[in-house]
C-alpha cells in the first residue's frame, strides 16, 4: 500500500471555502425560489378546479340535466 499524500492547507481551505460558498449560495437560492414555486402550485390548483368544474358542467349540459349553482 502507498501511505497516503499530505494534502496543501491551501488546497484543503480553498475545498472548504468552496463547499461552505456553495452552501450559502443554496440557500439563498432556494430562498428566492420556494414563494415562486408556492405561487404557481397554487395556480394551479386553481386552474385545475375551473378545469374540473367546466368538465363537470359539461357534462351535464351532455346529459340533458343542467342546473345554475350560485356560489
Amino acid at each position: 500500500m502507498i501511505p497516503p499524500v499530505q494534502v496543501s492547507p491551501l488546497i484543503k481551505t480553498a475545498r472548504w471555502s468552496a463547499l461552505l460558498v456553495g452552501l450559502i449560495y443554496g440557500k439563498k437560492r432556494y430562498d428566492y425560489l420556494k414563494p415562486i414555486a408556492e405561487e404557481e402550485r397554487r395556480i394551479e390548483e386553481e386552474e385545475k378546479k375551473r378545469h374540473e368544474e367546466a368538465e363537470r358542467i359539461a357534462k351535464q349540459i351532455a346529459e340533458g340535466n343542467f342546473k345554475m349553482r350560485r356560489h
